[in-house]
Parts: structure tokens; sequence; C-alpha cells
């Protein structure tokens, strides 16, 4: 029963639906056969702030790493007289970078995914940003990118780019599939995905999230950047999701195509946004949306 209960969380808020989650997305897991339910994200509940809105208090455990908790689950109370050296055995010393690319421009009008292959504009707008990765000249340690046409198409305009860089792990992720993670707050008309759309979707994306969204482990030593190509709907939720927003509030901002996010988780697990759908290495006259 005590390992169940290491693996699965459960949350409980009044006026809130039962969310069932996995706690331990972490590198070692596999895909292959793996049933994800992982339930959309619970928000605390609301306080009021002085000028009459809303706080949502940070949640230093929100990665299930946080040092005092990780010994508090292995029975080593705050008052045990090596617990300060265990604690800082749990310690991360390194940051983990996520940089984050919205696919190209692509054919919208596709009646597949197939058929939703990157225009000549959108393959223009990947290999700039794929020199800009370059020019950042960082060790990136990985290339995940979503299974879907126009993210595959991107991704490899992008390695391309980086030829004379060696990445270490590049890999395809079926959970960063675009798709409908969280009805959004408003709501609006001309987007109105179906009720098990949202269930089916939101699931598979909170996974994502779970997956890719960590502290590091105290056994790396050096920051880390990573890349990740997917889509607009999955970046606008995992922006909200890492920085602990209302995860409804995904729709209420836009990510122009080839665009860059970049994450910084820190040691004490602090995430930071360095910047959200950068486009000012691309040329005006290059920069879409739809």
């Amino acid at each position: 029963m005590a390992s169940y209960f290491k693996r699965f969380s459960v949350y409980i808020l009044p006026g809130a639906a039962i969310s069932v989650g996995l706690s331990h997305f972490n590198q070692g897991w596999s895909e292959d056969g793996f049933v994800v339910y992982a339930a959309r994200p619970v928000r605390s509940a609301p306080g009021n702030t002085a000028n009459g809105g809303h706080s949502y208090k940070w949640d230093p455990n929100w990665d299930r790493r946080n040092p005092p908790e990780m010994l508090e689950e292995r029975g080593i109370r705050d008052d045990d007289k090596n617990y300060s050296i265990e604690l800082e055995k749990c310690k991360p010393r390194a940051s983990r970078n996520l940089l984050l690319i919205r696919h190209g421009q692509y054919n919208i009008k596709g009646n597949n995914d197939e058929e939703r292959m990157l225009t000549a504009l959108g393959r223009e707008q990947a290999e700039i940003t794929g020199n800009r990765l370059k020019e950042l000249n960082l060790p990136y340690a990985s290339l995940h990118k979503s299974t879907m046409t126009r993210a595959q198409e991107t991704a490899e305009i992008i390695l391309n780019c980086l030829k004379d860089i060696t990445i270490p792990e590049i890999k395809n992720c079926n959970l960063l599939e675009e798709g409908a993670p969280i009805p959004p707050d408003p709501p609006i008309k001309h987007w109105r995905p179906e009720v098990h759309q949202f269930f089916r979707d939101g699931a598979r994306i909170e996974a994502a999230f779970r997956k890719y969204f960590y502290r590091a482990d105290v056994s790396q030593n050096d920051d880390s950047y990573e890349i990740i190509v997917c889509h607009a709907n999955v970046i606008r939720y995992f922006v909200c999701r890492a920085l602990q927003l209302p995860p409804d509030a995904w729709l209420r901002f836009s990510l122009n195509h080839c665009s860059i996010t970049w994450f910084t988780i820190t040691p004490s697990g602090r995430v930071l946004v360095r910047c959200v759908g950068d486009t000012g290495h691309m040329p005006v006259n290059l920069v879409t949306n739809m």
C-alpha cells in the first residue's frame, strides 16, 4: 500500500473534482505501453489580495522533489541529528533550461496530419530559428519532438542547422502532440472542442508537463539545456502550469510560428521564464501565428 501512495497523489478541494495524477514522472519511465492517468491539475483555493484580486500561493513541492518533503517521505524528521546533512544531500546543484519551439507555418487546409506539412515560409522560419539556436552556442543535451508532421519537419530543419553540435539525445514524444489541454476561460466562440477531447488531451498534455518539468537531479553537476519542438496549445499550457497560474488562462496569449519560449528551473525549484514566444530573431515580414 505504501508504494501505491508514493506513485499516485490525490487532491480534494472544496467544490473541485478529484484529481489523480502521476507524481513521479521523471526520466526513468517508459512511454511504450504506458497508460497515462494524469488528470487536469487542481488549483489552490485563491486568497484575497489587498487590491481585491486573487493570489495563488507558490507550491515549493510542485514537482514532488522538494528536499524537506523528500526526507519526510523517507521518515527523516527535522529534529533528527543528521537532518541537515541529509538535507544537503537532497539539494540539486544545477539548473535545467527548457527551450520550447513552436513549429513553423503549415498547411492548415490539410485533411489529416500528413497533409498539414510546413509551407515554404514555415520551412524558412524553422531554418531561421535553427540558426538562432546555433548562435546561442549552448551545450544542448537533448531534443524532443512531437510526432506530428509539422513538428517533425521543423525539428529536422533545426537539427540540420545544429549539425556541428553533438546532441546526445534526440527522441520523438507523442505526449507533445497538439490538443485541447483544458477548457479556456474565457471561452471563445470559434473554437469549442467536445468535452471528451478535453478529457482525453488534458491528461496527455498534463503528463507531458510532468515528464519534462522538474528540478535537476542531485547527480547533475552542470546546468543543462534541452530543446522541445511542439505546438502552441501545449506550450501555452506549460507556461501556465510552470508558473502556477490558473491553467485555464492558456488561451489568453498567442505564440508566433517558430518562436522560442525559454524556461529555467533553478536548483531551489523556482521556475523562471526568460522569454515567451520570442521571435526577435525573425524578420518582421516572416512573422506569422496562424
